[in-house]
């Protein structure tokens, strides 16, 4: 289990201690109740409609099966994604978090001086040795914030979705604003598949033999880029783009869920070149 989903975890438990679910899931039953009735309202208004009623009638079975069931229900849903993320991640990774493993390699390579002697460049004062030493700083510090961050927003997006879910889906037997528990249905499928991308960005980079410290230098490049640049700085860049990559998860989540894959490829694609142009136009400086 990668640790972003075992903070999200640890947020449900935490929630459910605090009886925040159940609340939530006693008023979202009086809201099914008025839902039910706005909806016998609704085939009345059209004439006595009664495939419209039998609609509302199953929408509103369906529901309440839900919201009896909702802890489960919703861990089910997210463990189901989790599952299919942990399983391409355990056939292409050997199930190791790649991102998690290298931010400990980062970390081990910076405690045994090696950090430390790239830093030189800030006292030297030559604009080589400074630039090195920024890209440096920038990639060690960006890459743990940014996994933090990720990890963070995980989880805050999946607790207010768990938390507002049985309102939002109470009013789904209401056709007048099904259009609410919709929305929330397609919310919750953008933040499942952030797992999924984060597992898939984690395969290919093991697929490559980019997905460790040790593999990145001994190739003396990263994804065939920036040859020729000191160890020290090969990594600072190459975890700069790596927290381009995990910032890019809800994005592409978003675009995917909603269909929009070409737009999503193509923003991807202008954003890895704008920073490629940029780093590669500081080298030319040099």
């Amino acid at each position: 289990m990668f640790y972003f989903q075992q903070v999200f975890n640890t947020a449900m438990n935490g929630i459910d201690s605090g009886g925040a679910t159940s609340g939530a899931v006693q008023v979202a039953q009086y809201v099914l109740l008025a839902s039910l009735l706005f909806g016998v309202y609704e085939a009345w208004a059209r004439g006595g409609d009664t495939h419209y009623l039998g609609a509302t009638a199953l929408r509103f079975f369906a529901i309440g099966l839900v919201l009896i069931n909702y802890g489960s229900v919703f861990r089910d849903v997210n463990g189901m994604f989790n599952s299919v993320a942990n399983f391409i991640d355990t056939t292409t990774a050997g199930g190791v978090d790649v991102f998690g493993q290298w931010m400990n390699d980062l970390s081990t390579y910076w405690s045994n001086n090696n950090g430390i002697q790239a830093l030189w460049g800030l006292i030297t004062g030559a604009f080589s040795g400074v630039l090195e030493s920024l890209l440096l700083l920038i990639g060690y510090i960006l890459f743990p914030i940014t996994y933090a961050i990720f990890s963070l927003l995980y989880a805050l997006y999946g607790s207010i979705l768990y938390v507002v879910g049985p309102f939002v889906l109470a009013l789904y037997p209401a056709f007048g604003f099904g259009q609410l528990a919709r929305t929330y249905l397609v919310n919750l499928m953008i933040f499942n598949a952030w797992g999924l991308l984060y597992s898939i960005f984690g395969a290919l980079m093991a697929a490559i033999n980019m997905n460790t410290v040790n593999g990145v230098l001994n190739s003396g490049n990263f994804v065939g880029a920036f040859n020729g640049v000191t160890g020290s700085l090969l990594l600072g860049l190459a975890s700069i783009l790596l927290s381009l990559c995990i910032v890019l998860i809800p994005f592409l989540a978003k675009r995917i869920v909603e269909g929009d894959v070409g737009q999503t490829m193509t923003t991807v694609a202008r954003t890895t070149l704008i920073a490629a142009k940029g780093m590669g136009s500081l080298f030319n400086r040099k």
